[in-house]
C-alpha cells in the first residue's frame, strides 16, 4: 500500500489555508469548499491508495479543545481522478466495537486471500461510498492525557456523530451525491448507530440526516426472557458507573492486546493468563468461548470454534486465527469507561442510563447477525421501531444444539466466506435502500 501523505491542513471556521502538495494529491476545489463550509478544524488529511482504483481518505477532525477531542474519518471509494470518487449506488458510514478502530474492524490485512482486504473495501468495489468513524478514545494514542475521558459519555457520541455527518454530507453534496447515508454499525457501534437514528427520528423530516440503518450483531434492548443477560448488565453498569465516580475514566485494552500478540509472537509459550494453555490456546479460548467474560447468552463467541469431547477449543473453524490474533493485538490502548457504562445500562432497562426511545427509529432497517454472537436475541430490538421496512439475517451453520460452535460476532468481519454470507447482501441491502 503507497501512501501519500499531505502537509497539514488547518481550516478555523471559514478560512482554509493548505501547504502547496505535489498536483496530483492536491484536493480539488469542491473538497476545499466542502471542508471550509462544515466550519470544523481539519488536521490531518491523507490519501491511501488500496488497490486498483480503490482508495481510502482520511480525514482527523478537531471538534474540540479537549486533549482528545478529536474524530478520525474514512473514506474507502473508488476513485475516478484523484480525490474524486467514482458514481456510488449509496453511502455508507461504518462504526467500529469495541477494543476497535475503523482499520481493524473494517479495513484490515487479512491473512486468507480470500477475504483479503475486509468489508469496506469490498462494499467500495460493489459501488459503495463507505465512510468510517473512529471515535475520540480510539484516536487516542498510548500516552494519551486522558484528563477528558470522563466526558466521553453516549451523549457526546451521538454530538459527535453529528459533526462527522456534517463533515459527510457536505463533502458528498459537493460530489454531487444524495447527501443522506446509511449507518452501519458493528457490535457496540451498533448500539450508537440506534442510538442515534431514534435521536435523528425526533427531528422534523427535511432535517433528518440519516437515509437507512444497520445494526450488524447487536440489540439495543434485551430481549425479555433472556434475565440472565439483563441481570449481568445491570450490574456491570452499576460497577462501571462507580469506577468513573471514583476516577477511573479508562476501560483500557492491555489484556487483549497482550492475548494477541503472545498469540502471534510466541503461540507454543505458556500463557501468563492461564495456567496449562499455550499463547495460542489462551487466544482461541478468548475468542472461542467469550460467553466466560461477556455474557450475552450462554454460548456468545467472538470466533466460532472447534470443540474437542471435554468442551475446549482446539481451532477457529470460520476465521483465520492469525486475523483474530492480530485484531486483538492491534485494539486500541484506551476506552472510555463512562460510554461502557451508558450503554450497558441502557441494556439493563432498569432508568439508571440515558433514555433512547426506539420507536422514533423510522428508517428502513437491516438487521445482519450472527447465530453464534447476538445472533437471534438481536431480533427482539427490531420489533421495537417505528420503521415500516425491516429486514433480518441472521448467518448460522447449524441448529440449536450447535449454538457453541455456529458462526461468531467476529466472523462476520473476518470469515472466509464474509464477503459472500455478509458482505454481498449488506451490499445489495444498502444499494437498494
Amino acid at each position: 500500500m503507497s501512501r501519500h501523505r499531505l502537509a497539514p491542513i488547518l481550516l478555523v471556521s471559514t478560512a482554509l489555508s493548505a501547504c502547496a502538495a505535489p498536483a496530483t494529491d492536491d484536493p480539488p476545489s469542491h473538497l476545499a469548499a466542502a471542508l471550509e463550509s462544515s466550519a470544523v478544524a481539519v488536521v490531518d488529511l491523507g490519501r491511501d491508495h488500496v488497490s486498483g482504483d480503490v482508495w481510502h481518505h482520511s480525514l482527523t477532525l478537531r471538534i474540540g479543545e479537549e486533549p482528545n477531542a478529536l474524530l478520525r474519518l474514512h473514506r474507502v471509494v473508488r476513485e475516478k481522478a484523484p480525490w474524486v470518487p467514482a458514481r456510488t449506488s449509496a453511502a455508507a458510514i461504518l462504526m467500529h466495537g469495541d477494543f476497535s478502530s475503523f482499520a481493524s474492524n473494517f479495513a484490515p490485512v487479512l491473512a486468507d486471500p480470500a477475504a483479503a482486504e475486509g468489508m469496506a473495501v469490498d462494499l467500495a468495489r460493489r459501488g459503495i461510498d463507505v465512510w468510517g468513524i473512529d471515535r475520540r478514545w480510539a484516536v487516542a494514542p498510548q500516552d494519551a492525557d486522558l484528563s477528558d475521558f470522563g466526558g466521553m459519555d453516549l451523549e457526546q457520541e451521538l454530538d459527535d456523530i453529528d459533526a462527522a455527518l456534517a463533515v459527510v454530507r457536505a463533502i458528498r453534496a459537493a460530489n454531487g451525491g444524495s447527501a443522506r447515508p446509511h449507518l452501519v454499525g458493528f457490535s457496540r457501534g451498533g448500539f450508537l448507530a440506534y442510538a442515534y437514528a431514534a435521536r435523528d427520528g425526533q427531528r422534523p423530516a427535511g432535517q433528518r440526516t440519516i437515509r437507512g440503518l444497520v445494526p450488524l450483531d447487536v440489540w439495543a434492548a434485551i430481549p425479555p426472557e433472556d434475565t440472565d443477560a439483563r441481570a449481568w448488565f445491570c450490574e456491570g453498569a452499576a460497577f462501571e458507573y462507580q469506577l468513573v465516580a471514583d476516577g477511573v475514566v479508562d476501560s483500557e485494552n492491555s489484556f487483549l492486546i497482550a492475548v494477541g500478540e503472545l498469540a502471534l509472537g510466541d503461540p507454543e509459550g505458556p500463557s501468563p493468563f492461564f495456567d496449562g494453555m499455550s499463547n495460542r490456546e489462551a487466544m482461541m479460548a478468548v475468542a472461542g468461548q467469550t460467553y466466560q467474560v461477556f455474557a450475552v447468552n450462554p454460548y456468545y463467541h467472538l470466533a466460532a470454534p472447534f470443540l474437542d469431547e471435554s468442551g475446549a477449543v482446539t481451532g477457529l473453524r470460520e476465521s483465520s486465527e492469525t486475523d483474530i490474533a492480530r485484531w486483538f493485538a492491534e485494539a486500541t490502548p484506551h476506552q472510555s469507561m463512562i460510554e461502557a457504562a451508558d450503554v450497558d445500562a441502557v441494556w439493563c432497562g432498569d432508568g439508571s442510563g440515558p433514555a433512547v426511545d426506539l420507536s422514533r427509529i423510522r428508517v428502513p432497517l437491516f438487521y445482519l447477525g450472527a447465530a453464534g454472537g447476538f445472533g437471534d436475541h438481536g431480533l427482539y430490538t427490531t420489533t421495537l421501531v417505528s420503521s415500516a421496512d425491516v429486514t433480518t439475517q441472521v448467518i448460522r451453520r447449524f441448529g440449536p444444539e450447535g449454538a457453541f460452535e455456529d458462526f461468531g460476532h467476529g466472523d462476520l468481519l473476518f470469515a472466509s466466506d464474509a464477503a459472500a454470507l455478509a458482505w454481498q447482501p449488506l451490499a445489495q441491502w444498502l444499494a437498494t435502500h
